[in-house]
């Protein structure tokens, strides 16, 4: 170490730096170090980011130069909401080496000021912005589904019917389906894909072969598809361990033409039938309630499962190997909420709502679809909008009132001697006051 550590303190003490922090710096650095230009630190043993700190301690830059020091400085100082300050450093740094200090302040500046345009006003009507941002769009929506095409096509309902269904919170959709991730290994080759769709499709042993039943016999024949088995990658030893479950008392006879025979004892014609109606409704294999899975390659390169039916619970608990549940979507909400919680349902309303649009060209502000998503959601739950949801739980009682439902809401109120304080906008449209929101907020009092 070159030079006295009391000069070396003392100078950093002029430099405006703290005794003790001082004293430290002396220690760690030479004054040989410190007195260096920035090309020969870098020649030296010290790496790039040490030497860029050393150059900054001693108020040097490099001419037309933007470290990430200044990026993080700056983009922190901005006063921005923490998300798009990460989303900004992220975008600068990867772009720093052809900015000026000036480009980067130029950037920032229009980035506040744009956000800044972007707030809401005080006691802007809000919630009226939103609604008749997406119902006039919403007016050239058309009624259809799309289909994927293929053996056993799958159909989505699209449109302005899947926009009520979302809006009303609907448990039970038209068409439920779940487009299922898989993992590397199973998403490069179709026929693993296909071994993994195999496993999530239901599958009973009416779906592989014929049943029937003999009087004479009393007793029930079931007779394979070979093809059928391969298809569905289901073994004639899986049918017959799946038909002895049904009961402790049932026999099967493996004959030699490949049929089975199964024998319980019955005594009547009801009996025999009741007993082939149960072997035909067995499941074999796969999840109860996903009636089709279809294998499609997509854009990407990997091969992806798309469903007839959601069971996003029953999947996640049967562990179906090759999955891939992190990636995994399903259109239904409700399932949503109960598997993953209440803040997935909400980022999904907002998903489907947007994809919904976009798909018929409608270009909405997603901050709209946002705050009906935050309605819909703010008490824990997913909550329709309509009189059993939002709407109905509304203080207000002519504004119940307005909605559905009139005199029920009206009766209702006056035996139980509601008040109705006349805050929001529907109520004073009816009383034929000014809302109390945009210049209606403001009152103002003529003095002398």
């Amino acid at each position: 170490m070159t030079g006295d550590s009391g000069e070396g303190a003392e100078a950093w003490g002029k430099a405006g730096i703290d005794a003790e922090l001082a004293t430290q710096l002396n220690e760690d650095f030479s004054t040989t170090e410190l007195s260096a230009s920035f090309e020969e630190l870098l020649e030296g043993e010290i790496n790039t980011a040490v030497a860029e700190d050393i150059v900054m301690m001693l108020g040097r830059k490099l001419d037309g130069e933007v470290k990430l020091g200044d990026v993080e400085l700056k983009v922190n100082r901005s006063g921005l909401p923490e998300n798009i300050k990460l989303e900004l450093k992220g975008k600068l740094k990867a772009v720093r080496t052809k900015l000026t200090a000036e480009k980067l302040d130029a950037i920032i500046r229009e980035i506040v000021a744009g956000y800044e345009r972007s707030k809401v006003e005080p006691r802007e009507a809000v919630g009226i912005v939103a609604a008749q941002s997406i119902g006039e769009p919403g007016t050239q929506m058309t009624m259809r589904t799309f289909h994927y095409a293929g053996v056993g096509a799958i159909y989505i309902t699209l449109g302005l019917p899947r926009i009520i269904e979302i809006v009303d919170a609907r448990k039970k959709l038209s068409t439920p389906t779940m487009t299922i991730r898989l993992l590397d290994e199973y998403a490069t080759t179709r026929s693993q894909a296909e071994e993994v769709a195999g496993m999530i499709q239901e599958t009973y042993i009416s779906n592989l072969g014929k049943i029937r039943s003999s009087v004479e016999t009393m007793t029930v024949w079931v007779e394979l598809n070979p093809k059928e088995l391969e298809k569905r990658y289901v073994t004639r030893a899986d049918v017959i361990e799946k038909i002895k479950e049904i009961s402790q008392e049932m026999l099967v006879d493996e004959l030699e033409d490949g049929q089975l025979r199964i024998y319980t004892g019955c005594d009547t014609f009801h009996e025999l039938s009741k007993l082939e109606k149960t072997v035909a409704s067995k499941l074999v294999r796969g999840i109860v309630g996903i009636q089709r899975v279809l294998v499609r390659r997509a854009s990407s390169g990997e091969y992806v499962l798309y469903t007839v039916g959601s069971e996003l619970k029953r999947l996640r608990n049967q562990k179906v190997d090759g999955v891939d549940f992190t990636r995994t979507m399903t259109n239904n909400i409700a399932e949503i909420e109960e598997v993953l919680g209440i803040e997935a349902a909400r980022n999904a309303i907002v998903e489907e709502m947007l994809n919904t649009l976009n798909e018929q060209g409608l270009d909405v502000d997603p901050r709209h679809i946002m705050l009906i998503a935050d309605a819909m959601t703010m008490d824990g739950t997913v909550k329709q909008i309509g009189r059993h949801g939002i709407a109905g739980e509304k203080a207000s009682v002519l504004s119940r009132a307005a909605f559905e439902v009139t005199v029920d809401n009206l009766l209702d109120a006056a035996v139980h001697g509601e008040t109705d304080e006349l805050k929001g906008v529907t109520e004073n449209v009816i009383v034929g006051q000014p809302i109390k929101l945009g210049t209606g907020a403001v009152e103002l009092v003529a003095g002398r």
